[in-house]
């Protein structure tokens, strides 16, 4: 099971539901990032059902936004993150049947995997990286060539990102390694 959340219910969901992992990684920004994958299982509280991209493509965007700016916000930035979740939701509705899992299940290699996952809204080229290295070592997702694809993220043994993440432990390896590299970024500017 997937520890991104620190929470059960939370790394549950992530783990079982394609969709609450790309809503999660899309809120992974601007706020810590148990915050934004916790964010799924409270989505899904608040509008009482299950997570499902058809019904929330086709949701209000201003019911959606209230649902995401309700106290406790589910981001820092509700109003944005709402609409870029919905923009996510119609892209998996309309383009991969509704079906998250559908956005890697077939990719024959790992450009192609990245590809997709970068064609969606909220990810940028780091993001794909960083998810499609996610993908290959915590769910198996190894198309030929997903390790070149998702570089650096996808090296063995490296704290980099969410990828890397399996228990409090390696959370703590993870914030040490972004710690350093703003360290050396600021050592620099």
């Amino acid at each position: 099971m997937l520890c991104l959340a620190q929470e059960p219910d939370a790394d549950a969901l992530l783990t079982d539901n394609p969709l609450a992992l790309l809503i999660g990684m899309v809120l992974d920004q601007q706020v810590p990032l148990e915050w934004a994958f916790r964010a799924p299982v409270e989505l899904s509280r608040r509008l009482g059902t299950p997570l499902d991209a058809n019904a929330l493509a086709g949701m209000d965007p201003e019911k959606l936004t209230a649902v995401f700016a309700a106290k406790p916000s589910l981001h820092r930035y509700p109003s944005s993150m709402a609409k870029r979740v919905q923009a996510l939701t119609v892209e998996v509705a309309d383009n991969y049947g509704g079906d998250a899992a559908n956005v890697w299940t077939g990719a024959e290699t790992g450009k192609e995997l990245l590809n997709r996952v970068k064609a969606l809204p909220g990810f940028g080229d780091q993001k794909a990286r960083i998810f499609t290295a996610l993908l290959g070592k915590q769910f198996g997702v190894r198309p030929d060539g997903w390790v070149e694809a998702s570089a650096p993220y996808g090296e063995a043994g490296s704290f980099r990102s969410v990828a890397d993440i399996t228990d409090e432990a390696s959370l703590m390896k993870v914030r040490e390694y972004k710690k350093s590299m703003k360290a050396a970024a600021k050592s620099t500017t």
